[in-house]
């Protein structure tokens, strides 16, 4: 049986515990912080991975990603006839919107999205979030290279 009054007194000892701890504030301008591995801050491309498949795209439950393709004539040396390959005119993201759920980095088939531990990007104009392929690109030097499956599984 506890003795009345004796909640108020463990709640009054965790106070003056906190109380008298010095604060441990780091200045972020100044000190960035330690990120862990693997930390989901920015999504980023790889251009020369994307197919213009819009899987991502289909998938995004905010619609927040935006491609524009056009199809290009490739001759294949030793093919019967030449292929048609997509060419990538558009690849945008619009952070605005994305709720950063990370469903168009595993629905990529091809790797071409990642996640890149960058979180300082915020912009004074929400009509500045809307980010090209060309940003999003830049990103990719930060990102940590995904996983790879088993080989044979």
């Amino acid at each position: 049986m506890r003795l009345p009054g004796s909640g108020l007194v463990g709640g009054l000892a965790a106070t003056a515990r906190t109380a008298t701890r010095r604060a441990v504030t780091r200045q972020y301008p100044e000190r960035e912080p330690e990120l862990p591995e693997r930390t989901r801050g920015v999504i980023a491309l790889h251009e020369g991975n994307c197919t213009s498949c819009m899987l991502c795209a289909r998938e995004c439950p905010d619609w927040c990603i935006y491609i524009d393709s056009h199809k290009e004539t490739v001759e294949v040396e030793g093919a019967a006839r030449p292929r048609q390959v997509n060419v990538l005119d558009r690849f945008d993201i619009d952070f605005s919107l994305c709720m950063y759920c990370g469903i168009c980095v595993d629905v990529c088939p091809f790797d071409a999205l990642f996640w890149a531990p960058d979180f300082a990007y915020a912009e004074g104009d929400i009509r500045d979030l809307l980010h090209d392929k060309e940003h999003l690109g830049e990103w990719l030097a930060n990102a940590p290279l995904a996983p790879r499956g088993e080989e044979g599984a």
